[in-house]
């Protein structure tokens, strides 16, 4: 289980580690940005991007303009691009904070060299998939090179997302199941969340892959191992892009269903309605030519009219239900 995200420092910085190239870590002064001594040790600095401090911390250690605008800017979509010495990329994870939407996803930005990684987040946005990798580095098992933990962070990002996505398919799927028997108003409602939920994950879905592949065409920092198991998670996001695109269908079906379900109904109960008015159509015509109140009307003096006109609106009735089912209208 993930420990609690900390509290970021006077300078905005989460976490900093040097990292021996071996899997493990150690915990280190975030205002000593250099990298470790050693040949294959690289940094990784956590910072959270919109803290009062964390515009000066960058430009204390020198980076340039366009990098800490990259790192603090507040409107962010999924993007990759050469930036400095290194290369920049914006990924986008599901939100599993308390009482957040899943579909409100968060964004991770990543710069990285072949000797420091800078990754960070904003406040109240804490992604677990960096929690995740800080786990590993804790336990000894984290990575080993700064691509390689570049690739833990976007494996990490794909398996929430595609957990989610499975979430939405088991939920089209129990609908497809149980349509027959669900009730109309709660299943267009939870079908309606699950649509915006689709629609709102492949909005940021399909630029993350594009991002994703734009990283790989540029390689540079990676090696040969860590750029192909990059195209994997590329594979992963365009899968789930078609995933979500299937999913939107599924659900354009099911609503279609429900809304023949709800003509079904209305269409019954209005045939209903029209049987029972051509039914008492011709009665009300008997009932209000007899009960017209003026002179001349046969059976004023008869004792017996009532029941003799009661009768023959009985043998109406019955004669029109008997042509209906004879004409197959029952």
């Amino acid at each position: 289980m993930s420990q609690p995200d900390h509290q970021p420092n006077d300078d905005g910085v989460l976490w900093a580690y040097h990292l021996d190239g071996k899997g493990g870590g150690t915990p280190v002064d975030p205002a000593n940005l250099e990298a470790p001594a050693e040949p294959t040790g690289f940094a990784w600095f956590h910072i959270q991007c919109d803290a009062s401090g964390t515009i000066d911390w960058l430009r204390r250690q020198r980076f340039a303009e366009n990098l800490v605008d990259a790192m603090t800017t507040i409107g962010t979509r999924p993007r990759a691009m050469p930036l400095e010495d290194g290369h920049f990329i914006v990924l986008r994870g599901v939100n599993t904070n308390p009482g957040a939407d899943p579909e409100d996803m968060v964004s991770l930005r990543i710069w990285f060299t072949p000797r420091i990684v800078l990754t960070g987040r904003r406040k109240g946005r804490r992604l677990l998939s960096a929690q995740d990798v800080r786990d590993t580095v804790e336990a000894g098992s984290g990575p080993t090179t700064p691509g390689e933990l570049v690739l833990a962070l976007v494996e990490r990002i794909a398996d929430r997302i595609g957990h989610f996505v499975d979430t939405i398919d088991d939920e089209l799927t129990g609908f497809e199941t149980n349509l027959a028997e669900l009730q109309v108003s709660t299943a267009r409602r939870e079908l309606s969340i699950s649509r915006r939920q689709a629609a709102a994950i492949r909005r940021y879905l399909a630029p993350q892959r594009d991002a994703l592949d734009a990283l790989f065409r540029m390689r540079g920092i990676l090696k040969e191992d860590e750029a192909y198991a990059l195209r994997e998670q590329t594979d992963r996001i365009t899968r789930y892009v078609e995933d979500l695109d299937l999913a939107r269908e599924r659900a354009m079906v099911l609503h279609e269903e429900l809304q023949n379900r709800i003509a079904e109904q209305q269409n019954s109960r209005m045939y209903v309605l029209s049987i029972v008015a051509a039914i008492f159509l011709p009665l009300s015509f008997l009932t209000g030519v007899f009960g017209m109140n003026v002179a001349g009307l046969p059976g004023t003096e008869l004792p017996a009219a009532f029941d003799i006109l009661a009768v023959s609106m009985g043998v109406v009735g019955v004669a029109l239900l008997a042509f209906m089912r004879w004409r197959g209208w029952l």
